[in-house]
């Protein structure tokens, strides 16, 4: 399927599927996307819960020591440019927290398209430009060690094959939308994602569909309302009740 590079309203880059007339992230920000539905509402939200050793309001990087004692897992469905673990990887900093970070994708993003996102720019993360690469680098199916903070196991699967059970405190689902690819936003995904988050955890999209709403309640999540990104009315935040 054709792909190129695009820039979206916030000034930071994604890849759109003209056949699809659907793009990886947001066309009205694919930066302020991701920190309002994955760290927002998802990590900051978390971290509120579990008292994080740093202030999550904090904009700031605290670089004196630390003792981590705290671990966050956290499974990305759709890791594709791999935007979401990049600024979970620098929040990881701020936060005084351990990320161990899952990313499942079925169709990897290929170098040469790595390579043309502005991602480190717009961040104000120059420094760490080369994580940003060594992260899509790294063989699959292993967990590596990206900083003191972070690590990552990427996993070149299909969502229907995630057979985890308990094993994440959160879950950014971020698969393509229910109108291209219905399949990922069933009772029976949705079920898989219950299963392997642990109780009390919670998981977050940028969908906010009364049919993806229903299907996640039926397999036992609390779901929520949330006021969208830019462009986007609500979205949903569904929690694993114990």
């Amino acid at each position: 399927m054709e792909r190129e590079i695009v820039i979206t309203a916030d000034g930071s880059s994604t890849i759109h599927l003209p056949e699809w007339d659907e793009q990886y992230h947001s066309k009205h920000g694919a930066i302020q996307e991701a920190y309002h539905v994955f760290i927002k509402h998802g990590l900051y939200h978390f971290c509120n819960r579990i008292n994080c050793p740093h202030d999550v309001s904090s904009s700031a990087v605290d670089k004196s020591p630390k003792t981590l004692n705290q671990t966050i897992s956290i499974l990305e469905i759709g890791f594709g440019t791999g935007l979401n673990a990049f600024i979970t990887l620098l929040e990881s900093e701020k936060l005084g927290v351990h990320i161990d970070y899952v990313g499942i994708e079925g169709f990897p993003v290929l170098m040469d398209e790595i390579v043309q996102l502005n991602y480190p720019t717009q961040l104000k993360a120059e420094s760490n430009e080369a994580l940003f690469k060594t992260m899509h680098e790294l063989p699959w199916e292993e967990k590596h060690p990206v900083s003191q903070t972070f690590s990552l196991t990427k996993q070149n699967r299909f969502f229907s094959e995630i057979a985890d059970k308990a094993l994440y405190n959160l879950i950014y689902f971020d698969a393509f939308g229910a109108r291209v690819q219905p399949e990922l936003w069933t009772e029976t995904i949705f079920k898989k994602m219950y299963d392997a988050i642990k109780e009390n955890g919670a998981l977050v999209t940028y969908a906010a569909k009364g049919s993806v709403r229903r299907a996640m309640q039926a397999v036992g999540f609390k779901v929520e309302k949330l006021p969208g990104p830019p462009g986007k009315r609500e979205m949903l935040r569904a929690t694993k009740r114990p």
